[in-house]
Order: C-alpha cells, then structure tokens, then sequence
C-alpha cells in the first residue's frame, strides 16, 4: 500500500520534473508578438501632453477658449467667464483667487503671465488750501437710475441692472432701499454697494393700484399681493361692497399686520 501510495509523485518527479524542457515554441510565439506591435517614443508622449504654451493675459477680457489652452479646466473656466459677466473685475493678480476652486499650483505658475499689477497704487491725493480732497461719490435715485447708472456699481452687470429695473417698475417703485434684497441674484455686497451710491427721494410717492375698481388680474401681477390674495380681495369687495379705506384689507384673513404694512404704500381705496 505504501509503495502504490508513493509510486505517483516518484514517478512525477523523476520522469518529468528532471527533463529538461523545451520553451522554443513559446519564446517565437512572443517574439513574434513584440514585433508586431507598434511603440512611440516616451519623451514624444510627454511633449504632446505637455503641449501647452504659456502667454501673457488679461483676465477681464480673456476668452473662454485661451483660458483653457492656458491650463484651466473646462468648468473653472467658464466660471470665470461667468463672474465677469456678472460684472465681476480683476484689478490685481491676487484677485484671481477670488474664483471658488481655483488651484494654487496653477495660479503660482501662471503669476508671470497675468496682465495686471501686483498692488494697487494708492491714489493721489489733492491737497488745496491746506485740505485733503477725495473723490465724491455721485448718488443717483433708486426711483429713476435707468441701467447705464446701475451698471457702474460694482458687482452689476447688464443682467443685473435689467432684473432690478423690472422689479421696481412692478412694485411700482422702491419705498426703502431694503428692497433691494428681494431682487433675485443681489448678494449682500452688491446691496452695499447700491446703498453707498443711490438714494430714495423723502417724498417719494410710489405707483398705487385702487382696491375699488382693479380687477383681479392687475392686483395679482403685483410682486407683494399675487393672484391668490388678489382673489380674497376682490371676493370681499364683491361681497361686502366698496372698501371705505385702505385699512379695511385688514378684514381679509390672508392678510396679517407684517403683509399689511408691506403692501399699504402700494393701495388706494380713493376713486
């Protein structure tokens, strides 16, 4: 029993494991592969990975398509692009920063390149009878500023100033700069901005609609009542008759006192 046990694996070693074997066949069947296949150069590789010249720019007015070939990927770039339209500006190299993911590494390597000063100069400073003179800031009224005014704030761009614009002509005009914040797409240091550079005239009376005789489209087109409150007021003046004042809104269950004070300046009860 033990020699049928042991008889395989002596046989296995000694008639094949110490034959000498043949890989003739197998090293041409490889030979033949190296050949047929086609190989490039590892540094010619590299250069065309690395095909990318830098140039000087301006990141104000750089296109979308140089930003790339400069190193940007695809969406920093357009990001970019889309900040300027926005009325964003770059007045010093470090600015670039300021675009959320903007790589450190690429920005240390295209430093050189960019087409803007690395601090801004302080600006001179007129003296005249012994007194320091500064720039003054012309303010415009919020009330009549057209888009061109709007434009020179910092932060709006044409989109912007088009949006506030269309907003102020269906309030029928702003009654406080806090306002501003409903516009959509105003961040809050735009807000600043606007209210260093514009003014409301005290006696301001903005655009009113007559809560006796507007139909229920015309309540309803306005920002601060819309079409379901617009309903609840002309089913109560259908029912109860004319409204003898303004005040008399206060009746309908919609309308709390924080929505009362805020649509009162806007409504006429008067003929």
């Amino acid at each position: 029993m033990a020699l049928l046990i042991f008889s395989e694996p002596v046989h296995r070693y000694w008639f094949i494991a110490q034959q000498p074997r043949d890989f003739d066949n197998e090293k041409n069947e490889l030979d033949s592969l190296t050949a047929s296949w086609s190989w490039t150069q590892r540094d010619s590789a590299i250069g065309k990975s690395l095909e990318r010249r830098l140039f000087s720019f301006d990141p104000n007015t750089v296109s979308n398509e140089d930003l790339i070939q400069l190193g940007f990927n695809r969406t920093l770039a357009h990001r970019m692009v889309n900040y300027r339209m926005k009325g964003g500006k770059f007045t010093v190299k470090k600015d670039l920063m300021k675009i959320y993911g903007m790589d450190s590494t690429l920005y240390r390597r295209l430093y050189a390149f960019v087409d803007l000063p690395e601090k801004v100069e302080k600006e001179n400073v007129v003296k005249s009878f012994g007194k320091k003179e500064t720039s003054v800031i012309e303010k415009f009224d919020l009330n009549t500023a057209d888009t061109t005014q709007l434009i020179k704030v910092y932060g709006i761009g044409s989109k912007l100033s088009r949006r506030i614009v269309t907003y102020r002509d269906k309030l029928g005009g702003f009654v406080s700069r806090a306002q501003l914040t409903e516009v959509y797409g105003l961040d809050s240091a735009v807000i600043r901005e606007l209210f260093k550079k514009s003014f409301i005239h005290e006696n301001f009376k903005p655009r009113v609609i007559n809560i006796n005789t507007a139909p229920e489209k015309e309540l309803g087109e306005h920002p601060y009542i819309k079409y379901k409150l617009a309903k609840a007021i002309t089913t109560y003046r259908f029912q109860h008759g004319a409204y003898n004042s303004v005040d008399d809104l206060k009746k309908i269950v919609l309308i709390d006192n924080v929505k009362f004070e805020k649509i009162k300046p806007y409504l006429s009860a008067n003929p």
